[in-house]
C-alpha cells in the first residue's frame, strides 16, 4: 500500500521538538553527573544525613517520634558514628540521638523559635556543620537539628531531577514547541517560495513550448539537485521533440516525389476503374504528405500571423472544392453576414483547416443534399451538411489524431486533429454543433479588439 505523502511543517515540528527535547535532557545529564563527579552532590551536599532522618521519621504506639530502622538510616549509622540529631514536633514530642556538639547545645533550648538555619563557619565555603529545617514526614511536620554527614542517595537525585522536570523543563518544552508551531508554518514559507515559483511554472509548461526551464535561483539547495534534473529532463524532451519533427518534415519532403511521380504515371495509363481508384489512393497520399507538412509547420510561432479575412478564405476553398463536391452528388452552398470579418492568423494553416472541413462532410456527407459553408460576423465558421450526423458519444473522439468515424473512411484520420492543432494554435477551438440534421462543425476565433 502506498504511504500517504507526509506534511514538512509537522515532519520538521516534530523533529525540531524531539532534538530540543533531547539536547534539554542531555544538558540536564551534563549537569547533574558534572556535578557529581565534581563531588559537589557527595561532599558537599548538606541534606544528607537530614534527608534519611525525614525519611525513617514514624509515630510509635504512643503518638511519639520514632525512627524505622530504614536500609539508609543503617547505612548512615555505618558511615557516620558520630551521627547526631534532635528531632521534634508542634506537640513538643522529642527525639535525638548521638553526642551534640557543645557549640550547638545553646541552640537546643531556643529551638522553638527557630525556623530554618545553616550553622557552622559558613564565610569559609562548603557545606555548613548543621542544618536546622522543618520538614514533612511520613510523622507530620518535624523540626530537625542535625549534622551534615551523609550523602544525596540516587533516589533523591532522581526525585529531585524529575521534579525539576516537571516544574521547569516540561514547562520550557511546551513553551518552545508551542513557538516552533507558530514560527516553523512561516518559515517553511519563505524557505520553500522559490520551489513555489518553479511549480508555477512548471504548470504552465505545454507540450508544443520548447525551451522552458524551471528556475532554480531561488530554491533551496536542498531541492536544486531535483529541479535541475527537471531540467534536464526538460531539454531531453526538447531534443526528441525536435528530432520528431525533422524526421516529420523529412519524410513529408521526400513522399512528395514519388507521390508526384505515381501521380504522372497513373494519369498516363487507359481510362478505367482501375485508374479511377489509383488516382482516388494517389491524392489520399498527397493529401497526407500535406498534412505531415502542416503538422510541421505548426511548430511555428505565431509572431507572424497577419489580418486574414474570413470571408475571401471561406469563398476560395468552396471555390476550390465546389467541384469535387458537386462530382460526388451534393449541392454546395455559401453564406456570409458581411463581406470582410477579419481575424488574425496564418492564412495557409486556415485554409488547410477549413479544406478539411469541408473534405471531411464530403466523405461523411452520404453523397446527397447539400454542404454549406457560412462565415458569421461572430468570428465563427461553419461547415454543415446533411448526412446521418455524428453521434453525441463520438463528438471528442473524432478529433483525436489517426481516428476515423468508419472503420473503412478514407484517409489517415489526421484531418480533423489536425483542424484542432491549427485552432489551437490560433487560441480558437473547433467543436461539433447541434445541427436540425447531418453534421455541423464550427471553427471559432477570438476576435481581434
Amino acid at each position: 500500500m502506498r504511504s500517504k505523502p507526509r506534511s514538512l511543517k509537522w515532519l520538521l515540528v516534530s523533529r525540531i521538538v524531539a532534538l530540543q527535547a533531547a539536547m534539554i535532557a542531555a544538558l540536564v545529564a551534563l549537569t547533574v553527573g558534572a556535578l557529581w563527579s565534581t563531588g559537589y552532590l557527595v561532599d558537599d551536599y548538606e541534606g544528607g544525613s537530614l534527608d534519611v532522618l525525614a525519611d525513617a521519621i514514624v509515630r510509635d504506639a504512643s503518638g511519639g517520634l520514632a525512627l524505622q530502622p530504614t536500609s539508609a538510616l543503617v547505612r548512615l549509622r555505618s558511615e557516620a558514628p558520630g551521627l547526631w540529631f534532635v528531632i521534634r514536633d508542634a506537640e513538643a514530642h522529642r527525639l535525638s540521638e548521638g553526642n551534640i556538639p557543645p557549640t550547638y547545645a545553646p541552640v537546643i533550648g531556643i529551638l522553638d523559635k527557630l525556623n530554618d538555619a545553616r550553622l557552622g563557619q559558613l564565610g569559609m565555603g562548603g557545606k555548613p556543620d548543621a542544618v536546622i529545617k522543618w520538614v514533612t514526614t511520613a510523622a507530620g511536620k518535624v523540626h530537625i537539628l542535625t549534622g551534615t554527614q551523609g550523602q544525596m542517595s540516587i533516589r533523591r537525585l532522581a526525585l529531585g531531577v524529575s521534579g525539576g522536570f516537571v516544574s521547569v523543563i516540561l514547562p520550557v518544552i511546551a513553551l518552545m514547541t508551542l513557538a516552533t508551531l507558530v514560527a516553523t508554518p512561516f518559515v517553511v514559507r519563505r524557505a520553500l517560495a522559490g520551489l513555489g515559483r518553479a511549480v508555477a511554472q512548471a504548470t504552465r509548461i505545454e507540450f508544443d513550448k520548447r525551451g522552458v526551464q524551471l528556475p532554480v535561483n531561488d530554491v533551496p539547495v536542498e531541492i536544486g539537485p531535483l529541479v535541475n534534473a527537471v531540467n534536464d529532463a526538460l531539454q531531453r524532451l526538447d531534443a526528441g521533440y525536435a528530432r520528431h519533427q525533422h524526421f516529420l518534415a523529412q519524410a513529408a519532403h521526400e513522399l512528395r516525389t514519388p507521390i508526384a511521380i505515381l501521380n504522372a504515371r497513373v494519369a498516363a495509363l487507359p481510362p478505367g476503374s482501375d485508374k479511377t481508384s489509383l488516382l482516388e489512393d494517389a491524392a489520399r497520399l498527397t493529401t497526407l504528405a500535406g498534412q505531415l507538412l502542416d503538422l510541421q509547420r505548426l511548430d511555428q510561432k505565431s509572431n507572424h500571423f497577419l489580418p486574414v479575412n474570413l470571408v475571401g478564405m471561406a469563398k476560395q476553398v468552396v471555390f476550390d472544392l465546389g467541384p469535387l463536391a458537386l462530382a460526388a452528388g451534393y449541392d454546395m452552398s455559401f453564406e456570409a453576414e458581411r463581406g470582410e470579418i477579419l481575424v488574425i492568423g496564418d492564412q495557409t494553416s486556415l485554409e488547410r483547416a477549413l479544406t478539411n472541413l469541408v473534405q471531411n462532410a464530403i466523405d461523411h456527407g452520404g453523397r446527397h443534399g447539400t454542404i454549406t459553408v457560412r462565415v458569421d460576423a461572430a468570428g465563427f465558421v461553419e461547415v454543415c451538411d446533411e448526412g446521418r450526423g455524428i453521434p453525441t458519444n463520438e463528438r471528442r473522439q473524432i478529433f483525436e489524431p489517426f481516428n476515423r468515424l468508419t472503420p473503412d473512411g478514407r484517409g489517415a484520420g489526421l484531418g480533423l486533429n489536425l483542424v484542432q492543432e491549427i485552432m489551437r494554435l490560433h487560441g480558437g477551438q473547433v467543436a461539433v454543433v447541434e445541427a436540425d440534421k447531418g453534421a455541423c462543425l464550427r471553427m471559432s476565433f477570438a476576435m481581434p479588439s
